[in-house]
């Protein structure tokens, strides 16, 4: 495998797409499908099945799998799908494992999700899942456990190509970036609101949920931060803060609820969040049809029909 070729093609807007679910909680794989075909089409070099907004904890690992294997499949040469594994250590090997067979081109390992982290056991897990397969792999950093000396030690292995992010700690990262002995692809993991801050200091790509609503403000931001082009950058940016912001409520409980609820007014359906998470309140719902209103994405006509059913809709303060 080419990994420098890989690498590069990871240099991008990481699209996460969602997984659809019906109201008797099944996957809606016919929506599934439009959400990724939407995507391709909007330009999107590279999909993130099983990430965060696509719900990948409330997954069973079969789930996972078939969600991987379809996307897959879909998405056949079009673009480089990088597929979200995780869990204990035998699951992790066994699903980087499967989608290395589907076709995936990189595997993107969650954040162990377990309450006691120590170097030497993140060194072995992710050691033990980059020597069970030779496709691409993308780490997805959210615990500052995963330091230097861990990551000096696994990027030194040859498929460990990426380090997604997602710590908002800006001078933490760019010590990261400049301490860790190897090279990879540093990739901003808190999307838009995030990613001028940390390209600043060494990041190449960003992940982003917004592109399952808005693909073309992700682009442009992308255009703008490769460009160096501070005024496309920013111009983006204060469009895209007032959603961010609303994904980030309730301690981020509402970021995969914004975008199913946008996707669901724009005609792009995505189907219901599956529980622990939950439906947006009926202020958040108002904040973001004003906010869909305001980028013209939502016609008048559908903003009227949603305002009847939930009541005055007015501008939110700000």
């Amino acid at each position: 495998m080419d990994y420098v070729d890989l690498a590069k093609r990871l240099c991008t807007v990481h699209a996460i797409n969602v997984t659809p679910f019906r109201d008797d909680r099944g996957i809606d794989y016919a929506l599934l499908e439009q959400n990724v075909e939407f995507l391709i089409a909007s330009g999107l070099e590279v999909i993130v099945p099983c990430g965060n907004t696509g719900e990948f904890h409330s997954l069973s690992v079969e789930e996972a799998k078939t969600v991987t294997r379809f996307v897959v499949e879909k998405v056949g040469d079009r673009a480089t799908v990088l597929a979200g594994i995780g869990h204990d250590l035998q699951t992790a090997r066994e699903m980087a494992t499967f989608a290395q067979d589907v076709g995936a081109d990189a595997v993107m390992v969650h954040q162990p999700a377990h309450p006691y982290l120590m170097a030497e056991g993140l060194v072995r897990y992710y050691t033990e899942i980059a020597r069970s397969i030779e496709i691409g792999i993308a780490l997805y950093v959210r615990h500052e456990a995963v330091g230097q000396g861990v990551l000096d030690r696994v990027t030194a292995l040859d498929n460990v190509l990426a380090i997604k992010y997602a710590i908002n700690d800006l001078p933490r990262f760019g010590n990261l970036v400049q301490s860790v002995e190897n090279r990879v692809v540093w990739v901003c993991g808190t999307a838009e609101m995030w990613a001028p801050f940390f390209f600043a200091i060494g990041a190449e790509g960003f992940t982003s949920g917004l592109v399952n609503i808005a693909p073309e403000l992700s682009l442009t931001m992308l255009k703008g931060l490769k460009e160096v082009n501070q005024e496309l950058v920013w111009d983006v940016w204060r469009d895209v803060y007032p959603l961010e912001r609303l994904r980030a409520k309730h301690s981020n409980g509402n970021n995969v609820a914004v975008i199913k609820e946008g996707m669901n007014l724009l005609g792009l359906p995505a189907g219901r969040v599956r529980e622990p998470l939950g439906e947006l309140d009926e202020a958040d719902r108002r904040e973001l049809i004003w906010i869909l209103k305001k980028w013209g994405q939502l016609e008048e006509e559908t903003t009227s029909r949603v305002k009847g059913r939930l009541g005055r809709t007015r501008e939110p303060s700000q």
